[in-house]
């Protein structure tokens, strides 16, 4: 058996869901939340990948493919009984697997039908929520947790969204990891704190207080209360992910996203 344990995702997967859980590169569980059955998703590392690029926990040819299939197991399952269970994605990501053979294969399809899958059941009427609980960086986040109705995150060291490593980001743009973090304190996109990628009106809860590597039982609980919260808001929330221009971060920090949605809503209308 794989050792996942070291995972941030596959602990939380399984202080969340219990331990009877499927697959390898991608764990998944149906478990209680609150009232009802949810699935609970997550990448974990597997060191017997036959792709050397994607034995950590990142989003490779498989992890893609595996995501979009647990995602669309529980869509057609609740197709009949007309009621959409939620799906919470852990996220636990440190990026997509880059290699000459993933981009042969089409990795960019795997990453594609996971980003589907997760949009066609938001769409379907599911709430999707995505729980940060480690990394979720570049085209893995987009593929994993982007597309939820709503996005909370544990206050923690090891919590960070963006597109790349700190390292990889100062060598493209030439500056020491000092000056890219100085960086980030001026120009909110750049920095790697949770709370500044909040100030962008993308995370719905910033969680505080709960030790990701070894939470206790009551952090646990809080955490669950928090999910069946946001179950709750997108369950009420029609607009979809309209709600991330709309708040009072976003208005301050996105205005000119903003106005250029404005602009070219009023163009396409003229038309």
């Amino acid at each position: 058996m794989n050792d996942t344990t070291t995972s941030r995702g596959a602990r939380w997967l399984r202080a969340l869901a219990g331990e009877q859980l499927q697959g390898a590169c991608v764990q998944y569980a149906d478990a209680s939340l609150n009232d009802e059955t949810a699935r609970f998703i997550t990448v974990v590392p597997d060191p017997a990948n036959r792709f050397p690029r994607a034995r950590d926990n990142v989003v490779g040819l498989e992890q893609g493919w595996q995501l979009a299939k647990a995602v669309r197991e529980a869509i057609a399952e609740d197709v009949a009984s007309g009621k959409r269970r939620p799906i919470i994605a852990i996220v636990d990501v440190k990026s997509q697997a880059y290699g000459y053979r993933e981009e042969m294969l089409g990795i960019h399809l795997a990453c594609a039908s996971a980003v589907d899958a997760y949009a066609s059941a938001r769409l379907a009427g599911h709430p999707v929520v995505a729980l940060i609980v480690g990394p979720a960086m570049s085209g893995a986040f987009l593929a994993h947790g982007y597309q939820a109705n709503r996005i909370v995150a544990l206050d923690a060291p090891g919590t960070m969204v963006h597109a790349m490593g700190k390292e990889a980001a100062a060598r493209v743009t030439r500056r020491s990891v000092e000056d890219l973090d100085a960086l980030g304190e001026k120009i909110v996109p750049m920095s790697y704190s949770m709370a500044s990628f909040a100030k962008l009106g993308l995370l719905d809860e910033l969680i505080e207080g709960v030790d990701a590597d070894a939470p206790s039982d009551a952090q646990i609980a809080r955490v669950r209360d928090v999910l069946a919260q946001k179950v709750r808001e997108a369950r009420g929330d029609k607009s979809g992910l309209a709600h991330r221009l709309q708040g009072e971060s976003a208005q301050r920090t996105r205005a000119a996203s903003i106005e250029v949605r404005k602009r070219l809503a009023q163009q396409w209308d003229a038309s």
